[in-house]
């Protein structure tokens, strides 16, 4: 009965199965749905109907969710015949956070295109009844690179303003509505958190009236990006890995955790962890695990500890001995064990900016020694070591130890040659410190056994020598430790003649003179190269050149722009150098200043100009003259330039402007250099014709000759006095006051003819003349002999002295011998009568004719004929004297 009755209810059911598949209705389907959410992810999990038995096939669950009632996603599972009556789950992550908006899942069963007439559905609701804004995710770790979407939930009534991230471009910012009180920004994170974490702000008003901001905190950094494990042994005893840190993770309140083989490592997020291991021979792997919140990274080293020994530094760095030229150096070790290795240990010495190194090997190496040193000189060494066998690394250098050497003789000095006006200077460079060795106390040159003593503060020596024939000179230094081995140079024999001396090749090259030669076969020795400023003081530098070389830099800090300098080449000879080739050069040119033709000058000539210039000194020379310019400005033309007339002769003093038209021009010169047109200088100068010129020179000529007589003019007037004097003095006539010339009563004077003789310039003055006859005395002047008396005009105490031209002297009459008083004998004498006026001398005449009443011709009066004196008029008077009846006469010029 029961077998039958099971019977008759299947076939009832498969016939209502049957009708249901035929009328394309599926009835199988979950009877009921479980969500959950992890932070953005949705969970679900259902279970078949057991009417789903019955599907032979895979059945398909469709699954659709809806964002605030909008389908945002669909997806299918697919549960074959063997899962169907097992539980089955599904799981999808949203861009929203689950809190900004109703999350909602739709289930429904397909099979063979037949859909259940059912779906169930299960809501995740969003956060509702708000205070204040919120923004969603909150205090979320995010990973920098990803794009991320947060949300502003708004309470009721607000309006939404913006959202944003300070620091962040609003263009890679997307702002979206998700419904009336929520909204969503999109943003991509290009940059880390800087502080703590980044804030996302959002912003709205009530009835845009009162504004109300509220915000999350983002924590935005990187995963871990360490690299590079290397794990190595210093003590045997121990494990010690480092590896690279290659940037933070910028979570700093998130904490990133270092585990080397499981255990923690204190030292992590330094890139290190030292960890105690049991003595073990054979590789391993040595695994170090570093995860933060965004994810973890895993790195591993595979290393036998045993080669790779990491010493530590040595201690105790001393200077056991210490010589002038090697010291011997100790050391010590912290881990006892190095001793038993076999090592290597460099030594770094250092002094003066300069470094050497040596290497030294041995069993438990500790000590080493350091030789070619310079004496008294301080050092600073430092020693690091390593394993021979199975090196791995070198230890850290250990701390730096300094130590000072004893004192040596100076080193042989660096001595060189200048022939300067016939002179022989040798020079050599000042030892530096590190040749001298100690105070230099002086030098001494020796030559043709003669020696010399040069103070320790000069570095030259002048010598007057033969220069026909050469000489070896020897120069030793000296200080407390005694002389430096002599350093000999041969002086040459004078040649003026430099004819056959190649020009130096010179270039410029940074701030220095590159030059180049030809090998020499001379240079036996090698080759010296000198130079110093071509103009000025010339302070020679030299540097030596080894013989297989045939170029030099010269690299110098007295060295300066826009300075000429000349340099000789010389090959090293076993005698005296050999000159080679001599150039001169610039290290830089340098523009030439403004005003460099001083003085500029103008001459013109018909039509044409020539200016000129003085020769210009190489002290202004600041760059190699290449030939000059003249520029012609018509200034009367808006400045246009008209001519333009160059030379290509740095020797050049004028340039010519030919066929000017009469104006006003302005000239300018310029030298042509390397470094362009320079040393410009100007001048302003107004043409004008010939004519012109000729009107001005006669004007001129004029001015200067009228000028001239009007100043001699004025010259004579003032002093005419004194020319009048000097060329025409005024002749003095005679004053006759005595009694005996005035009173007619006493004297008779009778004018008497007389002729002239041959008249010359004295001759024709004429001057008058007294003369008495004699029978009387005069004034109480008496002539013995009556010889007549002459009285002669002159200034007081100076009478004309005799002419040696004869001129005819005077008529004059005779008379009888007046007898001389006192019974003196008869002789012509010289009477002087006195004249209050004129101090009148009278002289006697020289020769007398027979007595009688006739004029008689007398012999000529000899006069001085030394010179012109006009004031020597002779008037001569005869007299004839008597006591009782004197006569006289005056004689008046003609």
């Amino acid at each position: 009965m029961i077998q039958w009755l099971l019977l008759v209810t299947l076939f009832c059911k498969s016939t209502q199965d049957g009708n249901g598949q035929e009328n394309g209705v599926f009835h199988c389907g979950p009877p009921n749905l479980t969500l959950n959410k992890s932070v953005q992810t949705i969970l679900l999990a259902w279970e078949d109907d057991p009417s789903c038995s019955a599907v032979h096939d895979v059945l398909i669950y469709e699954l659709v969710v809806l964002i605030a009632d909008k389908q945002v996603h669909y997806d299918e599972v697919a549960v074959t015949h063997e899962q169907i009556g097992s539980p089955h789950s599904w799981n999808w992550t949203s861009h929203l956070a689950l809190e900004c908006a109703s999350h909602t899942v739709r289930l429904s069963s397909r099979y063979e295109n037949r859909t259940s007439p059912w779906k169930q559905e299960q809501t995740l609701p969003g956060k509702e009844n708000l205070s204040r804004p919120e923004v969603y995710p909150r205090d979320r770790v995010l990973k920098v690179g990803s794009t991320v979407t947060f949300c502003c939930v708004l309470p009721a009534g607000e309006i939404f303003d913006k959202m944003y991230l300070p620091g962040y471009n609003s263009t890679i910012m997307n702002t979206t509505k998700i419904n009336n009180r929520t909204y969503a920004l999109t943003v991509r994170l290009n940059q880390p958190s800087r502080d703590s974490c980044t804030d996302v702000k959002c912003k709205a008003s009530i009835q845009h009236v009162k504004t109300t901001e509220n915000g999350a905190c983002a924590f935005i950094g990187y995963l871990p990006g360490d690299k590079d494990l290397q794990c190595e042994t210093s003590d045997l005893e121990s494990v010690e890995c480092h590896w690279t840190v290659e940037r933070s993770p910028h979570l700093l309140s998130k904490k990133t955790e270092y585990q080397l083989l499981g255990s923690p490592c204190e030292d992590g997020s330094r890139g290190r962890c030292l960890k105690k291991v049991q003595e073990d021979a054979g590789e391993r792997n040595w695994t170090l695990t570093v995860k933060n919140k965004l994810g973890k990274v895993e790195l591993s080293d595979r290393a036998d500890l045993t080669k790779r020994v990491h010493m530590l530094a040595p201690e105790g760095v001393k200077a056991s001995t210490v010589n002038a030229r090697n010291v011997t150096l100790e050391w010590s070790w912290k881990v006892q064990r190095y001793t038993n290795l076999n090592l290597t240990c460099q030594v770094n010495v250092s002094h003066g900016g300069t470094n050497t190194m040596s290497e030294n090997i041995g069993l438990g190496l500790s000590f080493a020694v350091l030789t070619d040193l310079i004496p008294n000189w301080t050092y600073n060494v430092t020693v690091r070591c390593g394993t021979t066998q199975n090196f791995w690394k070198w230890s850290d250098w250990s701390i730096g130890f300094n130590f000072n050497t004893k004192g040596d003789v100076p080193d042989a000095l660096d001595v060189w040659m200048q022939v300067k006006d016939n002179q022989i200077i040798i020079i050599w460079k000042m030892p530096l410190a590190n040749q001298s060795h100690g105070h230099i106390l002086d030098y001494e040159v020796t030559w043709a056994k003669t020696k010399a003593t040069v103070a320790n503060s000069k570095h030259h020596l002048a010598l007057s020598l033969d220069t026909t024939e050469d000489y070896i000179v020897a120069v030793t230094a000296r200080n407390i430790n005694g002389s430096s081995s002599p350093s000999t140079i041969t002086t040459p024999p004078f040649n003026p003649n430099k004819t056959g001396v190649n020009n130096l090749q010179i270039n410029r090259k940074n701030g220095s003179f590159s030059l180049s030669w030809s090998a020499s076969p001379a240079a036996s020795c090698g080759y010296i190269v000198d130079w110093c400023p071509t103009s000025g003081h010339c302070s020679l530098e030299w540097l030596k050149v080894p013989p297989h070389e045939h170029n030099a830099n010269i690299f110098s800090k007295n060295l300066k722009d826009g300075l000429r300098y000349s340099l000789s080449l010389y090959a090293c000879t076993q005698g005296a150098p050999v000159l080679l080739e001599r150039g001169e050069g610039y290290v830089s040119e340098e523009r030439i200043k403004d005003g460099l033709f001083v003085p500029l000058k103008w001459k013109q000539q018909d039509s044409d100009v020539e200016v000129s210039w003085n020769p210009v000194s190489l002290t202004e020379q600041t760059a190699f003259i290449q030939g000059y310019i003249l520029y012609c400005t018509d200034k009367d033309n808006d400045n246009k330039i008209v001519c333009n007339v160059s030379t290509d002769n740095p020797e050049a003093i004028t340039l010519r402007a030919s066929h000017l038209k009469i104006g006003s021009y302005e000239f300018t010169v310029k030298a042509r250099t390397a470094v362009g047109e320079c040393g410009t200088t100007s001048l302003t100068a107004t043409l004008n014709s010939q004519t012109d010129n000729l009107i001005k020179a006669v004007i001129i000529s004029l001015v200067t000759v009228f000028s001239l007589l009007s100043l001699i003019t004025v010259v004579c007037l003032k002093h005419w006095a004194c020319i009048k004097e000097m060329v025409y003095p005024p002749i003095p006539k005679p004053l006759l006051t005595d009694k005996w010339l005035t009173s007619p009563g006493e004297h008779s004077c009778h004018p008497l003819r007389v002729d002239q003789c041959q008249h010359s310039e004295v001759a024709n003055m004429d001057i008058p003349e007294l003369h008495c006859k004699s029978g009387g005395p005069v004034n109480d002047y008496v002539s013995p002999e009556n010889i007549p008396f002459v009285f002669a005009q002159t200034p007081k105490g100076y009478y004309n002295q005799p002419l040696q031209k004869c001129t005819p002297p005077p008529l004059i009459l005779a008379t009888p011998t007046v007898p001389s008083q006192s019974g003196l004998p008869s002789s012509p004498i010289r009477g002087l009568f006195p004249n209050p006026s004129y101090n009148l001398m009278m002289q006697a005449g020289d020769q007398w004719s027979n007595p009688g009443p006739e004029l008689q011709e007398g012999t000529c009066l000899e006069r001085n004929s030394s010179g012109y004196q006009p004031q020597s008029r002779t008037e001569n008077f005869t007299l004839n004297q008597t006591e009782q009846d004197p006569e006289c006469y005056i004689l008046l010029p003609q």
